[in-house]
């Protein structure tokens, strides 16, 4: 099956837990465009650490679809449902998706982190991941930069050198409407 992309968004799919590499081939298989990202974790079993493979979003993948044809995506073994707002599937901001695609590719060392609302937006200036977006944290004395799905509430963090990043302006409509609301709590103090 062969598909179109001229109304077609990225979507979250929630999918039974472990379940995420077989229902995204399952969805390739029906001609369909999937990021299941993953990641390399050590786990101990029977007394041994094993490198695996875990989900970077775990219970989650992203497919690529038309939302009014979402009918042969709902009845695919694994999918659980398709992120929505009530009734209404939420697409996944292209941006936040070409993140992710841009992360994977890039080879780099990435692991999932607990989402992040608020913190320093940065931009990667240094090759290979040149104008990939996220929020810059320090852990463990290490820069990382953190790439976030809002719809999900989750993040994936990437280890990241600091002179690879620069500040991301505000818009001009964040920035005024901060000072707009500081000058108001300014005059509510006075």
């Amino acid at each position: 099956m062969h598909f179109g992309t001229d109304n077609q968004n990225w979507f979250a799919l929630q999918v039974r837990s472990r379940w995420e590499s077989s229902t995204a081939e399952l969805l390739s298989a029906k001609g369909y465009k999937t990021l299941s990202p993953s990641y390399k974790s050590k786990r101990r079993w029977s007394g041994r650490f094993r490198e695996i493979s875990a989900p970077l979003f775990p219970g989650y993948l992203f497919c690529q679809f038309d939302a009014q044809k979402r009918l042969p995506i709902l009845i695919t073994p694994g999918v659980i449902a398709v992120v929505s707002q009530g009734r209404v599937p939420i697409p996944v901001a292209k941006n936040e998706i070409a993140s992710i695609q841009t992360l994977v590719s890039s080879g780099l060392v990435a692991q999932p982190w607990p989402y992040l609302e608020v913190g320093q937006r940065v931009r990667i200036e240094q090759d290979p991941l040149a104008g990939l977006e996220g929020i810059l944290t320090h852990f463990k004395g290490n820069h990382r930069i953190v790439i976030s799905v809002s719809l999900l509430e989750r993040s994936v963090a990437l280890e990241v050198d600091r002179s690879w990043v620069t500040p991301v302006r505000p818009t001009a409509a964040v920035r005024d409407g901060l000072i707009s609301s500081c000058n108001a709590l300014g005059q509510a103090v006075a």
